[in-house]
């Protein structure tokens, strides 16, 4: 089999849809063009019998209800319903009575799609702990038992980080929250469809996913909404027709919940052989550039993490010139161009990587059609683009001297 290039290996940016979501929504762009709001007629009665199907595809997925489903336009969007939802119903005091509105608990190296909606309930009166992992990036029970306050409404921590992979203490934080009659949000974007999830015994209250994620199209995601034990309210972000039980009204994407809905039943179908061979083919690269590298960080705890996906710090190489002598192979640098600068990542500084490594890492991320090819082919690409960047690296000569070049005063000119 001849190598097919550029190899694709982002899958935690976005997936390629997969062909059987892609068929099962084709009739819903033509002929099923119903709006299932229309409930006189075949058209609408055919476009709601989707929506149900699909509703109950991802209700299976992750152990709830299909009443229990919002369908949104993705995490993005889940997470803002989620979140300001509700930190407004469930406020303790409100705007104008000179008191806190409630106390958020969430992480410093959560999603910016929750981070924002976070600090923008910072400006309307509520106050937020923003809990600070150590350096295996792990969110535990303890540490969110730690920061609960008698005001607290609501905590959000993310089941796994979408640059490192690690894994939070999800279904021990959301018992805990409920001995606290406080609300549990997780972001579950990087969880749901690659591992098991049941809703009910992880103890969540509002979960976020997105089809993108899962191998289905984008601009389609889902929020679980817990009905029962304790039924969970939200303040809507937006009006409408009332749509979604009025947490989310206008038109449904009958087509991309059709694809959803699909994702969701191939991922609950093959969930256990991909995690099996996806997480061999990651330890492959780990391995690889560990035992033929040295100065080489595995970002992380080394257990608690995705199966499909690794964040690798290469020091004495600047990430960039990694990626564009790696540009056949598509992934992730932690480093983010702002307009001035280039920062490093912050989910990287938040587990106390310095500004050396973060700036010099690589988020690799497998998926569904990832072959062991592919793999050896990257692997060997990255080791090798590695070391040419450090022939040309005065720090690394230095270094391989014996040379601390962290004790280093540079002089100014």
């Amino acid at each position: 089999m001849t190598l097919k290039l550029p190899i694709y290996m982002d899958h935690a940016a976005t997936t390629p849809c997969d062909p059987r979501v892609v068929e099962a929504m084709l009739p819903y762009f033509t002929e099923k063009f119903g709006n299932p709001g229309s409930r006189n007629h075949s058209f609408g009665w055919e476009g709601e019998d989707a929506v149900d199907n699909a509703r109950r595809q991802v209700a299976s997925l992750i152990g709830a209800d299909r009443k229990e489903i919002i369908f949104t336009s993705g995490s993005t969007e889940s997470n803002n319903i989620a979140i300001k939802g509700a930190a407004n119903m469930y406020q303790k005091a409100g705007p104008g009575e000179g008191k806190p509105r409630g106390h958020i608990i969430t992480e410093i190296i959560e999603h910016k799609a929750v981070l924002d909606p976070c600090k923008r309930l910072e400006k309307e009166g509520f106050d937020v702990t923003y809990l600070e992992p150590g350096p295996d990036g792990v969110i535990t029970r303890a540490m969110v038992e730690g920061a609960m306050r008698d005001d607290t409404i609501l905590v959000t921590i993310m089941w796994a980080n979408n640059e490192i992979g690690v894994i939070s203490e999800i279904p021990e934080i959301g018992a805990l929250c409920h001995e606290k009659n406080v609300v549990f949000h997780t972001d579950a974007t990087q969880w749901v469809g690659k591992a098991p999830t049941d809703v009910n015994t992880d103890n969540i209250d509002l979960l976020s996913m997105s089809g993108h994620k899962i191998y289905g199209p984008k601009g389609v995601g889902a929020l679980y909404v817990r009905r029962r034990r304790p039924r969970i309210r939200l303040v809507a972000l937006q009006e409408g027709g009332g749509q979604e039980r009025g947490f989310r009204s206008g038109t449904l994407n009958v087509t991309g919940i059709v694809g959803l809905g699909k994702a969701c039943e191939l991922c609950a179908a093959e969930m256990d052989s991909e995690r099996d061979r996806l997480l061999a083919l990651r330890k492959k690269i780990e391995d690889k550039v560990v035992s033929e590298l040295d100065v080489v960080q595995v970002n992380g705890h080394p257990e608690r993490r995705m199966p499909h996906l690794t964040n690798i710090s290469f020091g004495f190489v600047e990430g960039e010139s990694l990626m564009m002598a790696t540009k056949e192979i598509a992934m992730s640098s932690g480093s983010a161009c702002t307009s001035a600068s280039l920062e490093p990542s912050y989910v990287l500084k938040g587990l106390g990587v310095g500004d050396d490594l973060a700036h010099s890492s690589l988020r690799i991320s497998l998926g569904r059609w990832t072959t062991e090819e592919e793999v050896d082919y990257a692997a060997n690409k990255i080791v090798e683009a590695v070391r040419k960047l450090r022939d040309l690296s005065p720090l690394y000569d230095m270094h391989q001297e014996g040379i601390d070049v962290s004790k280093i005063e540079w002089q100014a000119h």
